[in-house]
């Protein structure tokens, strides 16, 4: 048995189809959807990252403002310009890059966007709303990215047993809500469960994000399942994922690669969430 593979660009692409389809309707209405996106310092990674996402909003015809600011920053200075970015009304989307340099708060900084701005849907009144199941939020760009990648296997997440490998608020916790909301029956682990293995294995649906590069082996898989590695490790200059990808599409039934798997859909739905945002604010 050999598993499918997920293919996460061609998830993305589709997605951007539409989404590029939406902003043309939003700009025949007159609103011309902006993302702001602060950078502070000059992490390798997150520039990367700013690159990718000022290409992914040119695709589809979201206008991009970037902030490229000194890792010295003072903390009162970057939170002046989030402030300055909440009352700007061209500006519907905003985005702080983390992680920030350790002398500055991000929790404060985060709390101070707008969360009607808040497209990476770090804010805690939209982590509310996902954990009351309310809606109309922000949903996290990761976990909501995921969702999309396991419906384009056309399994259904309803009734099954889906298991969480690690607990982050940018990816762990959200993940097991929308999974919960999809009415999977949920568990969480992380670095200290006992029993992972025999957790692991009886998961359907198994998303990793634990950090660790190829930490899930073959052996810690169920026969056909769905599984999902949001690591991005550099080892010896490679990337590798949280899973060990050759030992895991001999038992799944679906597994997505590093890269070329959850990194495209999660800039795709930063865009979704920013478009969703300028049609709410109009």
């Amino acid at each position: 048995m050999s598993a499918q593979i997920i293919d996460g660009k061609k998830v993305s692409k589709d997605v951007r189809e539409e989404l590029k389809a939406k902003c043309e309707d939003l700009k025949a209405k007159g609103v011309e959807p902006c993302l702001a996106v602060v950078l502070v310092g000059d992490d390798p990674g997150s520039q990367v990252y700013v690159r990718n996402k000022e290409r992914g909003c040119a695709e589809v015809g979201i206008k991009s403002i970037a902030y490229r600011l000194d890792a010295g920053i003072t903390q009162q200075t970057l939170l002046e310009l989030v402030d300055k970015l909440n009352r700007d009304p061209a500006v519907h989307g905003i985005l702080v890059q983390l992680p920030l340099p350790k002398h500055l708060d991000e929790k404060e900084v985060l709390r101070l966007i707008d969360p009607k701005k808040d497209v990476d849907g770090f804010h805690v009144v939209n982590a509310g709303s996902l954990f009351t199941g309310e809606g109309g939020g922000f949903v996290s760009c990761t976990p909501q990215g995921i969702m999309r990648l396991i419906a384009s296997t056309g399994v259904s997440i309803e009734g099954k047993n889906a298991v969480v490998i690690g607990r982050s608020n940018i990816v762990g916790k959200p993940m097991a809500m929308l999974l919960l909301n999809a009415n999977a029956t949920v568990t969480v682990c992380h670095s200290r469960t006992k029993n992972l293995k025999e957790i692991a294995k009886g998961a359907d649906i198994l998303v990793v994000a634990i950090g660790r590069p190829e930490f899930v082996t073959g052996d810690m898989i169920k026969s056909g399942a769905v599984v999902i590695d949001v690591g991005m490790n550099r080892v010896d200059g490679k990337l590798k994922g949280d899973v060990k990808f050759d030992e895991a599409k001999e038992v799944a039934g679906y597994v997505t690669p590093v890269p070329g798997g959850v990194g495209p859909t999660t800039i795709t739905m930063l865009l979704s969430n920013t478009l969703q945002a300028a049609e709410a604010q109009g």
